[in-house]
């Protein structure tokens, strides 16, 4: 008995006219926002209630913990999405957060905590004497640290290496593929002068732009380490 059942491409479900494709986008776009406000609304509640007091900022910075998973999850789910263009783009988002959620937190707290402490440092060092000198080399650990961060979301959402690999493979990439760590911090520059000049909230309508830039820009780094440490 020959089987009639033909395979089902997914483009067919959205349709191959750019019409189609560019509403699909929208519609895909328009989730990915929506689950990145609910993933994140833990972090902007904390926010909200702590002010914008220069005392908070290790506080803020704790508070962004749950941005981790979610920006994981987000560019697992926009990789996912090229490779299978359907009209069920929460799947994705979902499948990739409850996968990666342990091994997203394994770096991530570790180096949120990190964070949290160089800006305690940072808000006090006028209370130190010579801690005006100290501040620039702060200020580059700092930064190094939100690169490397950077780095591991994108190989935690697109790899199932172990953790201290992934780190490895993360530091060992900051030079190399400096277009993406010049990325990360462009992307960080505008998300911190979002906050200060207008609010935290403008930012959060803009994190789903924020989530498929840093997919875009991440390619060389997910080819590179594809083609050197995969199989």
């Amino acid at each position: 008995m020959t089987d009639t059942r033909t395979r089902v491409d997914p483009a067919d479900e959205i349709g191959r006219g750019p019409l189609s494709r560019g509403a699909a986008f929208v519609y895909r776009m328009l989730v990915l926002e929506g689950l990145l406000l609910l993933a994140l609304m833990p972090a902007l509640v904390t926010v909200l209630l702590l002010g914008r007091d220069a005392s908070n900022v290790p506080f803020f910075t704790l508070a962004l913990l749950p941005l981790a998973p979610a920006l994981v999850a987000a560019i697992a789910a926009l990789r996912a999405w090229e490779r299978s263009p359907d009209l069920s783009p929460a799947r994705a988002f979902v499948t990739a957060y409850r996968r990666d959620l342990l091994a997203t937190l394994a770096w991530a707290a570790p180096a949120t905590a990190g964070l949290a402490v160089l800006m305690f440092n940072l808000v006090h060092l006028d209370a130190v004497a010579g801690g005006a000198m100290i501040r620039p080399a702060l200020v580059v650990i700092a930064a190094i640290t939100v690169v490397w961060c950077g780095h591991m979301a994108v190989l935690t959402s697109a790899f199932r290496f172990r953790t201290r690999d992934a780190a490895r493979i993360a530091l060992s990439q900051l030079l190399p593929q400096w277009r993406l760590s010049l990325g990360i911090l462009s992307l960080v520059l505008v998300a911190g002068t979002l906050v200060l000049m207008v609010s935290e909230l403008v930012l959060l309508l803009f994190a789903w732009a924020f989530a498929a830039l840093l997919a875009l820009i991440a390619r060389p780094l997910i080819a590179d380490v594809t083609e050197r440490f995969t199989r």
